[in-house]
């Protein structure tokens, strides 16, 4: 075990076999609320390698020199859009906001440059919602940046959302029954008593969103992020959360009746008074989730 004090120290680093070097400072001090900046930030204790001291984190090393050299410098690598996805989901992991920011603000700019073929722009939807009833019910809007936009109340059933950018966006109570929102991003947007009814949210990033009685019933949630989000009272029947990522959220009061759960991280996950009977939970991981009050009657663990 060791404890970290000094900021000029150095910390070897083994993400997943691939070993860095690098010092307290640099994990610490451009994003202070991140995952990393928590874990050395002196108030932990750290479990190293007998050999040389590594600290192990149990993630893909691929683009972890990417998020040093963020760390570092504040620069967002060029990559391939392919790439920019991988870095993406590890940034969300170590909670890097920064980051998270700067690659959607590259990616934003890669789509004007290419004009992306939409039927409305930004401006296009910020005129549309000073109007009482706002619908874009099967409007192609792939691509497009509505970030930190009130979207509250629109309907956006059976449009085609892939890759939108829906970053602090108030979308309480809106409506995208049966939509395509393939890698869309709704990062730490306000989601409350939204309707996902059938939707297409594969490989969607929904961390730390405020997603409190929202419907996702038979919802493809497949590779899609969670982590931190706010699910309490949310309605999960028979939706396909396979390889998901729930770590640390709230999924308190929650219906999971009939949801896939295979390869599912759960870990840390509040699922008191979650409704879990008969769910398949043999490969969901589950370490340190909360399941007091659950129902668990019939399932298999």
């Amino acid at each position: 075990m060791m404890k970290v004090s000094d900021s000029s120290s150095l910390i070897r680093l083994n993400i997943g076999g691939k070993k860095f070097c690098t010092t307290i400072d640099t994990l610490t001090h451009r994003e202070p609320d991140s995952m990393l900046a928590a874990m050395f930030s002196g108030r932990h204790s750290l479990c190293q390698e007998a050999e040389k001291g590594y600290v192990f984190l149990d993630r893909d090393g691929k683009h972890f020199r990417h998020i040093l050299n963020w760390l570092r410098d504040g620069v967002v690598p060029t990559l391939k859009d392919s790439e920019y996805s991988e870095l993406l989901r590890e940034a969300e992991y170590y909670r890097l906001l920064g980051l998270i920011d700067g690659i959607h603000a590259v990616l934003n700019k890669k789509r004007e440059d290419e004009e992306v073929d939409t039927e409305l722009t930004r401006t296009d939807i910020i005129k549309c919602i000073q109007s009482e009833k706002v619908r874009f019910r099967g409007v192609n809007l792939s691509g497009l940046d509505l970030s930190k936009l009130d979207l509250s109340l629109v309907d956006f059933s059976y449009a085609c959302l892939k890759n939108v950018f829906f970053s602090r966006a108030n979308l309480q109570c809106a409506k995208f029954k049966d939509v395509d929102a393939e890698g869309a991003i709704f990062h730490n947007a306000t989601l409350q008593e939204c309707e996902f009814t059938g939707a297409n949210l594969r490989g969607a990033l929904l961390a730390g969103a405020n997603l409190k009685s929202a419907n996702l019933q038979d919802a493809c949630l497949i590779d899609s992020s969670f982590c931190q989000a706010d699910l309490r009272s949310a309605h999960l029947q028979n939706a396909d959360l396979t390889n998901a990522n729930l770590e640390g959220a709230n999924l308190e009061g929650a219906n999971l009746k009939g949801a896939k759960l295979s390869n599912t991280n759960l870990k840390d996950a509040n699922l008191q008074r979650a409704y879990l009977r008969q769910v398949n939970l043999r490969d969901t991981h589950l370490e340190g989730a909360r399941l007091d009050g659950a129902n668990l009657l019939g399932a298999i663990r």
